[in-house]
């Protein structure tokens, strides 16, 4: 199924998920690309134009909204249909914003394949991709920030809850929670670290 129109790029920072998804798809016979985050897909996307683009939303160094955000601002990459795929942005006020930036799909994760592939093919098939509405950058900001702050809001009553089941938990019960917890943590101080970058950017803009 090598598409004339191009590969798909898949962005995703978690290795085991990544080879999964690489291995996948190259059995069901498309050509694939991956990268690990935002800035990889750009300057791969540089070289040369996908098809589609499959990303995570929560990743280092650029994560899929601001991924998305950028490739919207490009004529050259405006149309390229992305399909996001998130078990960490998952509430309503999540897939609006995705959609509202230009996103064509939101698939929770675990992915269902048997679902997925279809929508694969659907979105390769379009003869022409809907052109989203540009959001300045302030508005792009301003409703990535909330997603942010819900999102910080959230993990952090997750893992006070964690931490709390994990003094009640066994010696042996504790070894496999403790990965998930310190996943957990990984995971706060990435999505604080983009809120430091994007309040900082929204003070930046409303001084200019």
């Amino acid at each position: 199924m090598d598409n004339p129109k191009g590969y798909l790029l898949v962005v995703e920072d978690i290795p085991d998920i990544l080879r999964l998804l690489d291995a996948t798809l190259k059995f069901k016979g498309y050509r694939v690309v991956t990268a690990r985050n935002g800035e990889e897909a750009l300057e791969v996307i540089e070289k040369e134009h996908p098809a589609l683009i499959i990303t995570d939303i929560l990743m280092p160094r650029m994560d899929g909204f601001s991924l998305v955000h950028r490739l919207r601002l490009d004529p050259r990459t405006r149309t390229i249909p992305v399909i996001f795929l998130s078990a960490t942005y998952v509430a309503p006020e999540d897939k609006s914003f995705a959609l509202t930036i230009g996103v064509t799909r939101f698939i929770e994760k675990p992915v269902d394949l048997a679902a997925f592939f279809p929508v694969i093919d659907e979105l390769l098939a379009k003869e022409q991709a809907t052109i989203p509405v540009l959001l300045d950058e302030l508005e792009f900001y301003e409703g990535y920030r909330k997603r942010l702050e819900s999102k910080l809001k959230h993990k952090n009553t997750q893992i006070a809850r964690d931490e709390n089941l994990l003094k009640t938990l066994t010696e042996d019960q504790k070894i496999s929670f403790e990965v998930s917890l310190r996943t957990a943590h990984a995971e706060r101080r990435e999505i604080q670290n983009l809120l430091d970058e994007v309040r900082e950017r929204l003070e930046i803009g409303k001084t200019k």
